[in-house]
């Protein structure tokens, strides 16, 4: 994660597909001398390009942008390794998607109702390079987090996968060959065919693809797209 400049004002580039919502933010922010608007973008792919040509410090981000939607942008931006610490806004904010978000990139999540105090005070927390969810959404959050763990362990349970199974599938998930998937674990490739093989037979699956989609829907591992 790039670190901002001393003494610069923190750039910020705002993506909303709500023209007066967008004018509205970025008066309130241009009232901050810290704070520097360096770009609007209306459609999620517009707020790709933008991050990449602009390299801002902090992109406010709507989560429902249409085009490329919040949690794809964050996406795309992880995958180019692009380093930019994203807040993602939103007119509700429920548990799965505070965790989506934060799983894939993000570092804030803020309701867009939100007072301007609160607003200023997370965009400082994350430009300084820490984490922001509204204190009173934390308790449910981590309840959540709790079930989805509870869950996944549960599952890996029932269907009998091993500490090592799990991680082979864990990196297959994440898109890693049999050869990096030997690398990372420290086994030969031929040890990683053979763990597959025996996953296949426990889940009752035929190849990677099937495998990985079970995978995912069935929460054996956690979400590895970001």
């Amino acid at each position: 994660m790039k670190t901002k400049a001393a003494g610069r004002p923190t750039k910020i580039v705002i993506a909303d597909d709500h023209t007066i919502f967008r004018n509205g933010l970025r008066r309130l922010l241009e009232t901050e001398r810290t704070f520097q608007v360096v770009g609007e973008a209306g459609d999620g792919g517009q707020a790709v390009r933008l991050v990449q040509q602009l390299e801002p410090d902090i992109l406010l981000l709507d989560m429902a942008i249409p085009n490329v939607p919040g949690l794809e942008v964050l996406g795309v931006l992880s995958a180019q390794g692009i380093r930019v610490r994203t807040i993602m806004l939103s007119v509700t904010i429920e548990p799965t998607a505070v965790v989506q978000a934060l799983q894939r990139g993000a570092r804030g999540v803020l309701l867009k109702e939100a007072s301007r105090r609160l607003l200023l005070k997370c965009i400082r927390c994350v430009a300084g390079g820490q984490y922001w969810v509204r204190r009173e959404e934390v308790g449910n959050l981590v309840e959540y987090m709790r079930r989805e763990v509870s869950a996944a362990q549960d599952e890996r349970e029932r269907v009998g996968l091993t500490p090592r199974e799990t991680a082979i599938v864990s990196a297959l998930v994440a898109g890693l060959s049999n050869r990096e998937m030997a690398r990372q674990c420290a086994i030969s490739e031929q040890t990683v065919k053979h763990h597959l093989t025996r996953i296949y037979d426990k889940l009752g699956v035929s190849n990677r693809l099937e495998l990985a989609l079970y995978a995912i829907q069935r929460r054996l591992v956690g979400d590895r797209s970001r």
